[in-house]
């Protein structure tokens, strides 16, 4: 017994009875499933922990007590040596191999390489190297083995927990490795577990896990909670791929079909850093296609769930300068511009070191004297004046020279999906790491939404008004030949033989028989004149003068 004279004990012992009675109050209040329980718990755990940091229950009551309190960055936070992607990020810097915004197919390939990069069952010893630099007999590597066995064992719950808060996460590829790799080794402990059985032991456990699947039939497994996220996690990751593959092949709407399976899916929400991935790349599928509006409609929503993304703030600025909308894309380049300078002060890309970045912190600088210099071209352009000459055409998506009734349709299906009140409904297919960013991502997409939908409607009003006054020019143009027909078609048509007769010029002898009719009937209209005087005196005249 560790006990000195005079019945004082070692430190260590007193020590290990606190720990022991910490782990036993968390472990009763993480038992009620409440979330102030929990709370309280992560607070006593941090107390052992205090006391000895290595103690691993304490570790694996802490990871699940936030895990259960949704506090997945925590989690990440906690256990980022773990994180496959992380580690191939430091490799791939030590190696200096430089990625720039890279391709699709790198994008999608990653899973692959993290598969590749496995972690060893051995990595997360940090003894592991001191044993095997000595030359061992068959029996102390048997012993080491069993040694590294029972660690893994012991560690095997990391791969679970740690799995679960990179799927909240976004992180996906690490996921899928994390858990694969923990359903393997807790099949594989099963299955070195039970070669040493009896049947007695089979039936027994038989018995215990009918009793468990019976018990209360609200409460899921940890074990079905891993298999559903694995099969979650495998579908949106094969779409994605699919959709990866389309755009390197230039099949946009086909990429852009893919993507919209993921984003528009009810199935089950995704989460929050892996549907702004997806909007991105589907803003970058719309601008292939010439989809400029609903580009610039994704890269909001990106920049609504992640507002310090780089590579949708560049999309977005490069969308409305496409359009000559100068004032809004230099508003987003200095936005860019304060992010840059932020990322120089501190050092660091933003947020967490396992977060992903479509860009490595070593192109900043550059970027940022390209950026500056883009500025100040821009400011150039709006300083002479070209701020109204924006093309409507582009951004409503319709040639020049189209009719009102395409313009109708295309302003009619951009109104339907761009609406500000339909504009916030993709929030529900979101999984928000914390709901308290629900509001003020709502406000975001609110703003954005609304700005884009003012800038459609003010392109609908200016063509609409350049196909009316295009309407009524040629409407003057047919009422001109039109009227110009008229005039030629009323014009009188002189007969051959006929003669005008100007003044009183003398008439020619010529076909004089025309003029017969007309001189008598003349000559019985003064006639009727004379009677009417009473002048009723005869004349004499011979009647053969008068024949016709």
């Amino acid at each position: 017994m560790a006990v000195l004279n005079g019945g004082k004990k070692h430190w260590w012992f007193t020590h290990k009875k606190l720990v022991d009675k910490y782990i036993k109050d968390a472990r009763a209040l993480m038992a009620s499933e409440d979330q102030n329980d929990a709370a309280l718990a992560i607070r006593i755990l941090e107390e052992a922990l205090a006391i000895s940091p290595r103690l691993e229950i304490a570790l694996e009551l802490k990871a699940r007590a936030l895990l259960f309190l949704r506090r997945y960055k925590d989690v990440a936070n906690m256990l980022q040596d773990y994180i496959p992607s992380l580690n191939l990020a430091v490799n791939d810097e030590a190696d200096g191999s430089v990625s720039s915004e890279g391709s699709y197919s790198s994008s999608s390939s990653s899973s692959s390489q993290l598969s590749r990069k496995l972690l060893s069952p051995c990595r997360d010893s940090s003894s592991s190297t001191s044993f095997t630099c000595f030359s061992l007999s068959d029996l102390k590597k048997k012993v080491m083995a069993r040694i590294f066995r029972n660690c893994d064992k012991d560690k095997q719950w990391r791969y679970a927990v740690l799995g679960q808060a990179c799927c909240h996460l976004g992180l996906m590829e690490d996921a899928l490795v994390l858990l694969q790799t923990g359903k393997r080794l807790a099949t594989a402990e099963f299955r070195r577990q039970s070669i040493c059985w009896s049947d007695d032991s089979l039936s027994l456990l038989l018995s215990e896990s009918s009793s468990y699947s019976a018990s209360p039939p609200g409460k899921v497994s940890e074990c079905e909670t891993v298999s559903r996220l694995l099969a979650h996690t495998k579908l949106l990751l094969r779409r994605r791929a699919a959709a990866f593959a389309a755009f390197d092949a230039g099949h946009f709407s086909e990429s852009i079909r893919h993507f919209s399976k993921i984003l528009d899916g009810r199935r089950r929400p995704a989460p929050q850093g892996f549907l702004a991935d997806c909007y991105m790349h589907r803003a970058a599928a719309y601008r292939s296609a010439g989809k400029i509006a609903e580009a610039i409609a994704d890269c909001n929503k990106t920049l609504a769930l992640e507002p310090s993304c780089i590579h949708a703030l560049e999309t977005r600025a490069a969308l409305l300068e496409t359009v000559r909308c100068l004032p809004d894309s230099l508003h987003d380049l200095e936005h860019l511009k304060i992010l840059y300078n932020t990322i120089l002060r501190d050092r660091k890309l933003p947020g967490p070191p396992w977060k992903r970045h479509n860009v490595k912190y070593r192109e900043i600088p550059g970027k940022l004297c390209v950026l500056t210099t883009k500025s100040k071209f821009l400011k150039g352009k709006i300083a002479n004046g070209e701020i109204g000459n924006v093309d409507c055409y582009g951004l409503i998506g319709v040639k020049r020279g189209c009719t009102r009734s395409e313009l109708d349709r295309a302003n009619l299906l951009l109104c339907l999906r761009h609406k500000p009140d339909k504009a916030l409904s993709f929030i529900d297919r979101c999984d928000f790491v914390d709901h308290q960013e629900v509001d003020s991502v709502k406000d975001r997409a609110r703003m954005s939404s609304l700005l884009l939908y003012r800038l459609i409607q003010k392109g609908y009003s200016v063509l609409t008004a350049a196909i009316a006054e295009e309407e009524q020019r040629k409407m003057m143009m047919a009422l001109t030949q039109k009227s110009t027909k008229m005039v030629e078609d009323h014009e009188p048509v002189e007969k051959p033989g006929s003669m005008s007769i100007n003044g009183f010029s003398e008439v020619k002898p010529g076909n004089s028989t025309a003029y017969q009719g007309v001189f008598c009937r003349d000559l019985v209209a003064v006639g009727h004149l004379l009677s009417r005087t009473g002048f009723n005196q005869p004349i004499p005249m011979k009647f053969q003068a008068l024949s016709c």
